[in-house]
Order: structure tokens, then C-alpha cells, then sequence
């Protein structure tokens, strides 16, 4: 697969992101470009501007592992970032042929009985599977009721990103919608840099920007991000606000997909609205297993 557009357009990003103070350099009056010139990131990268300028029209191929540091020292490269302009490499190289197959490209994935048991043992907060595309594969009782709204909507394919930008009730569920929708694009844009041959992310990403000016504005942006831990705000329809903590384990056996746990405060508003939540959802899935009478 040829990646030099990409590496192109995420090269150039993150070289307008950079002003002339923020790498030590004199500004000047005259810059007809945002951020730095090519000549000035080559001279922070200590290489010829002709051998720079290569690298940004999308020639990462063979390119050392020294190299890539200097440019992203140069960048001033952040951890994510610096993965990501890895992996560019690496699809370059071919070198990612070996790990392509082990990545799950299908949603059509059954988890094993024992990964189910674990989910099913995390009774205090929502518990969930995810794969890089935001795929739902499997979850514990309080993430299916946790993420109600995500289910609720065929259309959504239990897929987060899809819930985000073409589900009205994304605005409600995520007070913070910006920050949610930045955090997705992320996610996706930082899994096409890690398996940039699944067809499906392909599909989805095309999807979503040809019905959503939101993502499409933030795709073109190019960030990337690590998301193993912090903190997010939700407002679910049965229980209300809740300040949640969560954390990303990503799993040895099941390479390119994530655990995500979420908790709250122990004794805080939070830890009883998850108590709430359980009891709701426990009535729910009494009441969908109920058999139905006729008179």
C-alpha cells in the first residue's frame, strides 16, 4: 500500500503546528508559511534540506531509525506522534507484513469464554472490548446498559465513532462533544498509522467523512494520541451525570484490541449513579428474558 500522502499530510501538519519561538529561532517578519520552513527543520534535524523536503513528499522508505528520531525531535514530537510517524515507516518499508495478520480486520470476532467470565466477574463498573476501528466486540452487563444510546441505533453498527458523529444522541451522552470527538479522531487516525491495510477502517473513515463535516475537518488535522487513562464526563438517559476514571490495557493475546474499564470515586455521586446503573440494568435484562403472556 503506498502511505506517501499520509506521511506527506502528517509531516506537513505537524511542521505548521511548530512556531519559529517554540524551536528557538528568530521569527522574522516575512514567513509566508505557518509554523517552520523546510530549510529550518532540516537544520534542527541536521540533514540537507534536499534529503528533508524527500522525507515530507512521503518517502520514508529505508529510512533509519535515527533519522525518524531526529525528525521528530526536530517536530518536537510527542509519544503518539512518535508512533505513529513509525509506523508511516514501517507500511513504507513493508516491515509491518508480519504483524498484519495477527490484527483483527473483521468485527466478526467471538470472544473466548474465559475473556467473557472476566468481563462478567467486573461487577462495579462498565467493562468493554474494543478493537482500533472503536468496534464494540464484547462487554460485561454495565457497559451494554452504559452505552444504551450506542445500542439503541442499528445504524450506530456498535461502533463508538459512528455513535459520535451521526448519532444525534452523541451531543446529550458526551457533555463534552468537542473533546469526545477529538479523543475519537485520534484513535482512528493513530490506528491507521498502526494497520494501514484494513479495508474496513478504510470504509468507516469514508463513511464518516462524507456524512459528517466534524469528523472531516478533524481527520484532515492529522493528531494523533495515546488513550490508556484519564478522565471523562457522560450523561446517561436512566441515572444522569457521572464523572468516570478509565483505563486502556491493551491485550497480549489479543493483539490491536483494548480492555477499557471504567470507574468512579469510591463514595462519590459517580460510584452511586454506577450503582444505579447496575440496578437498572439488571431490570432491564430481567425484563427482556421475561416470557411474554397473552390473554
Amino acid at each position: 500500500m503506498d502511505n506517501r500522502e499520509e506521511i506527506r499530510e502528517f509531516l506537513t501538519s505537524r511542521r505548521a503546528k511548530i512556531t519559529p519561538e517554540q524551536a528557538g529561532l528568530p521569527s522574522g517578519s516575512r514567513r509566508r508559511v505557518p509554523g517552520l520552513r523546510r530549510s529550518e527543520v532540516a537544520a534542527l534535524a541536521d540533514m540537507s534540506v534536499e534529503y528533508y523536503a524527500k522525507l515530507e513528499r512521503g518517502n520514508l522508505a529505508g529510512v533509519s531509525p535515527a533519522v525518524l528520531e531526529a525528525v521528530a525531535r526536530a517536530l518536537q514530537l510527542d509519544d503518539a506522534e512518535r508512533a505513529h510517524l513509525l509506523h508511516l515507516a514501517q507500511a513504507a518499508d513493508g516491515s509491518d507484513a508480519l504483524t498484519r495478520s495477527r490484527r483483527r480486520a473483521t468485527r466478526q470476532w467471538t470472544p473466548h469464554r474465559s475473556l467473557q467470565w472476566t468481563l462478567d466477574a467486573i461487577t462495579a463498573g462498565p467493562a468493554f472490548v474494543r478493537n482500533g476501528r472503536l468496534d464494540l466486540l464484547a462487554t460485561n452487563q454495565l457497559a451494554r446498559a452504559f452505552n444504551a444510546d450506542v445500542y439503541a441505533a442499528p445504524l450506530n453498527q456498535a461502533n463508538l465513532a459512528r455513535f459520535n458523529f451521526l448519532d444525534p444522541a452523541s451531543r446529550r451522552f458526551y457533555p463534552d462533544w468537542d473533546q469526545a470527538a477529538d479523543v475519537t479522531v485520534a484513535i482512528l487516525r493513530t490506528e491507521a498509522g498502526r494497520n494501514p491495510h484494513d479495508k474496513e477502517l478504510h470504509d468507516l473513515v469514508g463513511e464518516l467523512s462524507t456524512r459528517s463535516d466534524e469528523f472531516r475537518t478533524r481527520w484532515g488535522a492529522h493528531n494523533v494520541r495515546h488513550h490508556g487513562t484519564g478522565t471523562k464526563r457522560f450523561h446517561h438517559q436512566a441515572v444522569g451525570e457521572l464523572t468516570l476514571a478509565f483505563e486502556g490495557l491493551e491485550m497480549a493475546a489479543e493483539p490491536g484490541l483494548t480492555l477499557t474499564i471504567y470507574t468512579a470515586e469510591p463514595g462519590s455521586p459517580s460510584d452511586e449513579g454506577l450503582r444505579l446503573l447496575a440496578s437498572w440494568a439488571a431490570t432491564r435484562e430481567a425484563d427482556a428474558t421475561e416470557p411474554s403472556t397473552t390473554s
